[in-house]
This record gives structure tokens, sequence and C-alpha cells, in this order.
């Protein structure tokens, strides 16, 4: 099965694919319209020989796909009509070789309907910009989090560093003082 290149499972009342599926590395035709498929496993996205994947007419059942779905890069031709997706996922974006798109018969709303009249190059175009939000928006997240440590970290060593330096302090001006003078227990506590 692992060279297999075309797989036709359509009209069988297949409810899902198993995530083996991902093994089928040179596998570059799918066809699993006309089922009741109600997802696709993320094994999906190894799939990466893929060029023409038909999932139409799933109807109620399909409802979303995968984030590993933006990982078919070498995919031309997609047929997602008459199924019940409501939003592509982000990844979507990715699929640059993407010529053919047939979204017909989805109440998709990311894209949104007017995208989607513009044509498969304006889909990508919206999801590739969707895409690359996200990205900027974790590195965002990612780099005020090592700014938060970075500042929490300078406060803790400065603290440390305050501690040690009035500890000394003490320990010097008691000692100008005169060796008769006592330390104060509650000071030292303190410091």
């Amino acid at each position: 099965m692992s060279n297999l290149q075309r797989l036709s499972i359509q009209l069988n009342k297949i409810s899902s694919l198993p995530t083996s599926i991902g093994e089928m590395r040179s596998l570059r035709h799918l066809d699993a319209h006309f089922n009741e498929l109600r997802g696709l496993p993320p094994a999906i996205g190894k799939l990466t020989n893929l060029e023409t994947l038909n999932l139409s007419s799933n109807f109620s059942d399909l409802k979303e796909l995968p984030e590993t779905f933006g990982d078919l890069t070498n995919l031309k031709e997609l047929d997602l009509s008459n199924n019940q997706i409501s939003a592509l996922p982000d990844s979507f974006g990715r699929l640059d070789n993407l010529t053919k798109l047939n979204l017909d018969q989805n109440p998709l709303v990311i894209p949104p309907p007017e995208v989607i009249k513009e044509g498969v190059e304006a889909v990508k175009i919206y999801m590739a910009k969707r895409w690359i939000d996200i990205l900027v928006e974790e590195e965002r997240k990612s780099m005020l989090e090592v700014q938060e440590q970075a500042q929490t970290g300078w406060l803790t060593r400065s603290a440390s560093w305050l501690k040690t330096y009035a500890t000394g302090v003490s320990a010097t001006v008691s000692g100008f003082l005169s060796p008769r003078v006592s330390r104060d227990p509650y000071l030292d506590q303190q410091l």
C-alpha cells in the first residue's frame, strides 16, 4: 500500500479514514466523495505528494478539516463541495500549488463568501494572510513572555543584590560605630 498512487473509495458510506492513511506517502489522488465522512485524521497532512483530493458530497457529516491540511503542499485540485464546512483551517494558506478549488454548498464563514466568489487565488491570499497574522501574534506573545521573564528575573536578581548590599552596609556601619554596639536582631531579620 505504501506505493499506492490512486485511491478511489467513493460511494461507500465511510464515516472516517484511518490514521494509517498517513502512511500512504506515494498517494497522488484520493477520491472519497459521496461518503459519510465526519472529519479527517490529522495524519492526512502526511500525504505530501497528494495532488487531487475529492471530499465532496459528504453532506451534513463533514464539518471541519484538521490544521494539518496545510501540509498538503503539492495539492493542485480540491473539491469540498456539498459539505457543512464553516471555516477552512488557517493552515490552508500554505497550499501554494492549489489551482482548482470547489467550495460550493458549504456554510463557509472563513473565508467569507465574497472572497470565495473571487476564486482560488483570492481564497489562498486571504487564508495566507490569516496564517501570517496567527504566526505574528504567536511571535508577539512569545516575545512578551520573554520580556516578562527577563523583567521578573531582573527584579528577583535586583532584590537579592539589594539585600546582600544592605546586609554589607549594615555590617560596615556596625563596625564603624563601635565594637561595643550590638547588632539589632530585628534589623538583621528585615535585611
